[in-house]
Parts: structure tokens; C-alpha cells; sequence
């Protein structure tokens, strides 16, 4: 009879373990998908790609202390980061409105991607439990071919652009 309690904890338990993607690794292909920007428009990430390198930094939640300051630094960073041909991409489970308030209250001159639907956030195996399923706070290189060049989960708020910055001279990409 002790084989039913413990069968029903681990049914039970099971119920939490839902399908959970890993995090993408140096060197997997980045998924392509049509997500939708902060001014409501719609763009495919195969063809974000294959114009050049591409940072797509997530974060949890727009307007937040931490978010913001991830943000501010790469925006604050920005004509570096560009001049070496790179675009850039926010990405948080936030709707457009929030997405596009956070934009302009922030100046940030890239678009931010509204995963509401957490696809994409998924897909690159950043859907944090601890953050409610919203994405955790981590940046990728993406390479023309698709392919991660970089991946940066260290949680870098206000250092997030000298953390790619050092990547980028690392890979090359001046």
C-alpha cells in the first residue's frame, strides 16, 4: 500500500516538470520565427539574421529596476555595438503596449519583442520558473547563419553591453 502514496507524489510532481526546452548552446541553430515588435509590426528573425549578427538580450519584466538597467546599458552602448554591424533585439513576455511604453520611456533606439505567447522565449530555452515562466535575464549572439556565436546567462544588468562588447572583440566581430 506504500506504492500508492508514492505513485500519486510523483504523478502529482509531474504535474510541475512540464516540457521545458534547454537553453540553446554555443554553436545550435537559433530558432526562426515571426514575432511581433513593440510598434506592433511583425518580423521574421531568419531574415533579422542573415542581415548580420544579431544580440537578442531577454529579460523578465519591461519597467523593472534590473530590466531597465540591462537596457540602459546596451543603449548607452549602442553606436558601438551597431558599428560593428550588429543588431539588437529586447525580448521579454511583455505585450506590445508595455513593450512600446518601455521603449519610449527608455529612448532605447532597437525594437523589443512582445512574447506574450512566450514561444520564442521558450524555444531558446529561457523560461524561468522562478521569473513565472517569463524569460531570464540572458543575451545571445546570433550569426548570419543562424547559428549562436555567444550566449551570456550571468544576469548582467548595468554591464550587460561590456559583456558583449568583450565578446564581440573575442569572436572577432570589430
Amino acid at each position: 500500500m506504500r506504492l500508492k502514496p508514492l505513485l500519486l507524489a510523483v504523478s502529482f510532481l509531474s504535474l510541475f516538470s512540464f516540457a521545458r526546452a534547454d537553453a540553446l548552446k554555443v554553436g545550435d541553430a537559433a530558432p526562426v520565427q515571426t514575432v511581433t515588435i513593440d510598434d506592433g509590426s511583425q518580423v521574421n528573425l531568419a531574415d533579422v539574421y542573415r542581415k548580420g549578427p544579431t544580440l537578442l538580450w531577454f529579460y523578465p519584466k519591461a519597467n523593472t529596476g534590473g530590466c531597465t538597467a540591462q537596457g540602459c546599458s546596451l543603449r548607452d552602448s549602442n553606436a558601438e555595438i551597431t558599428k560593428r554591424g550588429v543588431q539588437i533585439y529586447g525580448v521579454s513576455a511583455d505585450e506590445v503596449a508595455e513593450q512600446k511604453s518601455f521603449r519610449e520611456k527608455q529612448s532605447y533606439p532597437f525594437p523589443l519583442i512582445a512574447d506574450a505567447d512566450k514561444k520564442l522565449i521558450e524555444a531558446f530555452g529561457e523560461s524561468s520558473l522562478k521569473f513565472g515562466g517569463r524569460a531570464n535575464r540572458t543575451a545571445y549572439l546570433v550569426g548570419k547563419d543562424g547559428k549562436v556565436l555567444w550566449r551570456d546567462s550571468e544576469s548582467h544588468t548595468k554591464d550587460q553591453a561590456e559583456h558583449v562588447l568583450a565578446a564581440l572583440d573575442k569572436l572577432g566581430i570589430k
